[in-house]
This record gives structure tokens, C-alpha cells and sequence, in this order.
């Protein structure tokens, strides 16, 4: 009779151990993301800002994030963490995450031009972009390692539900460290950059948790007598010709489509979400990042409970349907809901945070059932790779719509219902996709796409 062996991954306190590690970084990428968010108002009068940017430059700045993503950034970066191992490729691309946010607080603490400060900031953005994306990827597959065949939907749920904890909390936050000033009040480089200093001491201790990850996971494989890097026999070995095949696969094709104009109705929504809400609801800015901020709170209750729900009961393209309906629903209500009246923001944001919790917690765990293991690193990170084309693209898109709304009521409301027509069409698309896959599942049962994980 074998021996069992007795690895940490069998130790329930080593592998919640080891998820608290990973989702630290993640959180501090989530929070340093978003530590503009619901500033956006601001740089609608550039002339207050010691920074200078209007919203053109912000909308510019934030697709910095995705740029060497689509780029093919992330696709290399997914074969080098199948090639290389998570523990190496993992440490360099957090390493490269760090230093990104490095770059972007000297650019815009420096006193720079503002030109300048948006160009080094940009630089910064995109290194910060690329480094966060795949640190996510590494982060997906070493809880999909640790955690296979028990609760992996649970663990997943929770590890997107503390990330985005860190936007809730860069939302919430932000307003109160750069606190609005009298009538003409130009707020300086120091007070601007506060959240970025915030965000780069969360970044260093995220930077410390990932370090002892990387401990555990190498004692987990010297236990376990197994490897951090895919190991397989010379023909099933990853070549190119792999990125055709998971890219020809239609239902990945699906989960794809569905992820770029899901997240992009949400993440790039919460971006200008301030410069949306508040002319069209005609809350305070205080309020709206108060909004905003519940959208993160929500899948922190949320997100774990639907990961339970898909591990128990399956049914993971229904859930995506529902989830995907819902954020649709939440910005029809935006958009044609009667203006002034604060009680629709309210349905329409606890729509989008349930609909943000529910399409995640369904629709990550299924990959691993359409993509052999040997390509999942490069599978997530071709997924992402969709994902960053639309986050690249519609915050500049965003950022040129609300800008030239002026600064009139009447234009920023007009600038906010035309962005608003981009998120609806988002919306639909996300819907008919997620409507796809559930009829895919069904005529193909043997994929066990709705079939539960536990």
C-alpha cells in the first residue's frame, strides 16, 4: 500500500495561511488601482490642480494600466509562469507591480510639467498594469494548487472579494485625505498624492506576504516531491500553435467576450463614476464615493457566498446570465431613471455590486474545465489579455466623453448619459455572450461546465 504523504497542502491552517499571503498583494493593487476613482471630479477644473491634468489626462493615465497587457505582455508573461514556475516569474512581475507604483508617485510628487508628470505617470501605469495582471494570474493558480479538489470556488470567491476590499477602500479613503477645499482652492502636489503614499505602504507589505508564500509554496513542493513549473511529458510540452487552439476553443472564446465587457461595465464604470452620478442623481461627492464604494462592499459578502453556491450546486453559466443581467439592469436604471431622485443611484450600485460578485465567483472556476492544465497559466493570462483591450480602451473612450461635457450642468449631464451609452452596449453584449454559454453547456454536458466543483 502507498504512503500518504503528508504535505502542507493537506494542513487546513497552511493553505488559509497561505491564501491570507496572496490576497494581500492583491488587495494592495486593488486599492492603489483605484486611489483616483472618486477624485475623478477633479479633474474636470485642471486649473485647481497643482497636478494639472483635466479628464482627458486621467482617462489617458488610467489605460496606461493595460497598455504593455495588450502589448502581449500578458501572454508572454502566462507562458513564463508555465515555463519558468509561479515562485520565479511570480516574484519578478509583483517586484515589477511595485516598482510601477514607485514610478507613478515620483511622477506626480516631483513637481514635473504636467505633461511630463502624465508621461512618467503613464510609464508607471503601464509597469504597475502589467506586474498586477500577472501577479493575478499567479496568484489564480496557486490557489487552484493548493486548493484543488476542496473549496476552490470559495477560495477563489474570497481572494476577488478581499482584493477589491482595497477599491472600496481607496474609494472611501481618498475623498477624506484630499478633503474639498473653499470656492478656487488649488490643491497641491502633497495633497494629491496622499493616496498613492497610502497605497505604496500597502504595496510593501504586500511585497513582505508574497516572500513568504513563496517559502511555503517551495517547502509544499519539496514535500509533495512536486514542481512550481508545468511539468509534462515532450509531446504534450506548451508551443505556440497552443495559443491557436485555446483561442479557436469557443467556449473560452465565450468566457473571454463575457470578461472584458462584464469587467469593463463595472471596473471602468467605477473609474468615472463620480462625474456619472453626481450630475444625474445630484448627490455630493461624498455620497457618490460612498456609492461607489459599496459596489467592492457587496462582493465582500458576496462573492464567497456565490463561491459556495457554484461549489455545492453547480450551475455556473446560469449564474453568469443572472450576473451579467443584473449590471445591465443596474445601468438602464442609471441612465433613463428620473434625474435628481438618489434613490435609484442606490438600486441601480446594490445591482452592479451583486452582479460583480456573481459573474467572478462562476465564470473563473469553469476555465480549468475547458483548458488542459498544462496550458491554464497561458489561458488566464489570454483572458486577461481580452480583458485589458477593453480596459485600455474605454477609459480613454470615457475620459474624452466627460471632458468635453464642459463644465455646465447641462454638459455634464449630457457627457454622463453619452458615457452611460457605452456601458448599456457593454451590457448587451456581456448578456447575449453569457445567454451563449448557457446554451453551449447544454448541448455539451460533457464538458461539466454546470456541474459542481466539490
Amino acid at each position: 500500500m502507498s504512503k500518504v504523504r503528508n504535505t502542507l497542502n493537506n494542513n487546513r491552517w497552511a493553505c488559509w495561511l497561505v491564501l491570507a499571503c496572496l490576497v494581500v498583494p492583491m488587495f494592495a493593487s486593488y486599492f492603489f488601482d483605484d486611489m483616483f476613482s472618486s477624485l475623478s471630479p477633479l479633474f474636470n477644473n485642471p486649473d485647481q490642480l497643482e497636478l494639472g491634468w483635466d479628464s482627458a489626462d486621467y482617462g489617458f493615465y488610467s489605460s496606461g494600466y493595460s497598455f504593455l497587457c495588450i502589448l502581449g505582455g500578458l501572454i508572454v508573461g502566462g507562458v513564463l509562469l508555465d515555463k519558468y514556475g509561479v515562485r520565479r516569474m511570480g516574484s519578478a512581475f509583483v517586484g515589477m507591480m511595485v516598482g510601477g507604483a514607485g514610478l507613478v508617485t515620483y511622477a506626480i510628487t516631483a513637481g514635473f510639467e504636467p505633461k511630463t508628470s502624465l508621461t512618467i505617470a503613464y510609464i508607471g501605469c503601464m509597469l504597475f498594469g502589467l506586474g498586477s495582471e500577472i501577479a493575478g494570474v499567479a496568484v489564480t493558480r496557486s490557489i487552484a494548487k493548493w486548493f484543488k479538489g476542496k473549496h476552490t470556488a470559495l477560495a477563489m470567491g474570497l481572494q476577488l472579494s478581499i482584493a477589491r476590499l482595497g477599491t472600496a477602500m481607496a474609494l472611501l479613503i481618498a475623498p477624506m485625505m484630499v478633503t474639498s477645499g473653499a470656492e478656487g482652492h488649488v490643491y497641491t502636489l502633497s495633497e494629491t498624492a496622499k493616496p498613492a503614499l497610502v497605497g505604496m505602504g500597502v504595496l510593501a507589505v504586500g511585497l513582505i506576504l508574497w516572500a513568504a508564500f513563496v517559502a511555503m509554496d517551495s517547502r509544499f513542493d519539496k514535500e509533495a516531491g512536486t514542481t512550481d513549473k508545468v511539468k509534462t511529458a515532450e509531446e504534450d510540452k506548451f508551443r505556440f500553435s497552443d495559443i491557436w487552439k485555446i483561442l479557436s476553443n469557443p467556449r473560452f472564446l465565450m468566457i473571454a467576450i463575457l470578461c472584458v465587457t462584464f469587467y469593463c461595465c463595472v471596473i471602468r464604470f467605477k473609474k468615472f463614476g463620480s462625474d456619472i452620478l453626481i450630475p444625474l442623481f445630484g448627490v455630493e461627492m461624498s455620497i457618490s464615493s460612498l456609492l461607489l464604494a459599496m459596489i467592492p462592499f457587496f462582493t465582500i459578502v458576496f462573492t464567497p457566498l456565490f463561491g459556495m453556491l457554484v461549489d455545492k450546486v453547480g450551475k455556473a453559466t446560469t449564474w453568469m446570465v443572472t450576473g451579467a443581467g443584473m449590471v445591465l439592469a443596474a445601468h438602464l436604471i442609471i441612465t433613463f431613471a428620473p434625474q435628481g431622485e438618489p434613490v435609484f443611484a442606490y438600486i441601480s450600485i446594490g445591482l452592479l455590486g451583486i452582479g460583480y460578485s456573481l459573474v467572478p465567483s462562476a465564470m473563473w472556476p469553469s476555465v480549468p474545465k475547458i483548458v488542459p492544465e498544462k496550458n491554464l497559466g497561458t489561458a488566464y493570462s489570454l483572458i486577461y489579455w481580452v480583458q485589458n483591450l477593453g480596459m485600455w480602451s474605454v477609459p480613454i473612450l470615457v475620459g474624452n466623453i466627460i471632458n468635453n461635457g464642459g463644465s455646465t450642468h447641462a454638459g455634464k449631464v449630457a457627457a454622463a448619459l453619452n458615457a452611460e451609452y457605452v456601458f448599456i452596449l457593454l451590457g448587451v453584449i456581456a448578456v447575449g455572450v453569457a445567454v451563449m454559454l448557457l446554451r453551449s453547456s447544454r448541448k455539451h454536458p460533457d464538458l461539466r461546465l454546470d456541474d459542481p466543483t466539490n
